[in-house]
């Protein structure tokens, strides 16, 4: 309930003002049954964007760390993205993965909409990345259509660490539905998993027109914020040895 009244009365409306987002293949969308929407991510605003332009309720896998967080501030997160449609995925790997995977495959069960980042974080730079193979389970053990998203505009409304966004206007390309049935049976091979997640990410490519980069994005926030610390490491004992000298 709480969905359908910020969907309708009061968030969906505002966004669908602020943001005045234009669509592309809307005819691709299909009125009933499960479906996957793979999206590029470059803004934190995309999880409230596609829902806003779509008729159905959709859910979305976020990180776990946006129900986690206590205090006030944690316990108003957590209401917000359980009101929007949001479930939490751990992505640490291992047994708590699998529960994320089994807990979007009962989603398609009850014939709704799932929205899923094939990257599995905000581009860190407004670049494409490589896919992470989870979705690919996702598609061939739910045995469902996969359709292809393209987010435009929307890093430049709020990139990472940009506390507020702008007000401008944002895009949503809706793909044609890929269809993986080809592969039904092979849930379990890695060569699979990979060909199909790599298709995925192909048709993002081609309908959000971003540069691709065919490693992880988490590798490369790793490598940045690595660098950073080195950075800080060096300039702190620097400063060091010039207060010693002194």
């Amino acid at each position: 309930m709480l969905y359908w009244l910020l969907k309708n009365f009061l968030l969906g409306p505002l966004i669908l003002t602020l943001f005045r987002p234009w669509v592309v293949g809307r005819e691709h969308v299909p009125a009933s049954g499960p479906v996957i929407f793979a999206s590029n991510h470059v803004s934190f605003i995309d999880s409230v964007i596609l829902p806003a332009v779509l008729d159905r309720r959709m859910s979305f896998l976020a990180k776990s760390d946006y129900f986690t967080g206590r205090g006030l501030k944690g316990w108003a997160t957590k209401t917000f993205f359980n009101a929007i449609g949001q479930l939490p995925i751990d992505r640490s790997g291992g047994k708590a993965s699998e529960a994320s995977l089994r807990t979007g495959l009962q989603v398609l069960a009850r014939g709704e909409q799932l929205g899923i980042y094939p990257e599995g974080t905000r581009s860190p730079d407004g670049k494409l990345y490589r896919g992470r193979t989870g979705i690919a389970r996702m598609i061939l053990e739910g045995r469902v259509l996969v359709i292809p998203v393209a987010m435009v505009g929307t890093r430049e409304v709020q990139q990472i660490g940009q506390r507020f966004p702008k007000f401008k206007r944002v895009g949503v390309v809706f793909g044609k539905p890929l269809d993986f049935s080809r592969f039904q049976g092979f849930e379990t091979d890695r060569f699979i998993l990979r060909s199909v997640t790599d298709e995925v990410m192909h048709e993002l490519a081609g309908l959000s027109r971003q540069e691709y980069e065919d490693v992880y994005a988490t590798s490369v926030k790793e490598r940045a914020s690595s660098a950073r610390a080195q950075v800080v490491g060096a300039t702190a004992k620097r400063e060091r040895r010039g207060a010693a000298g002194r």
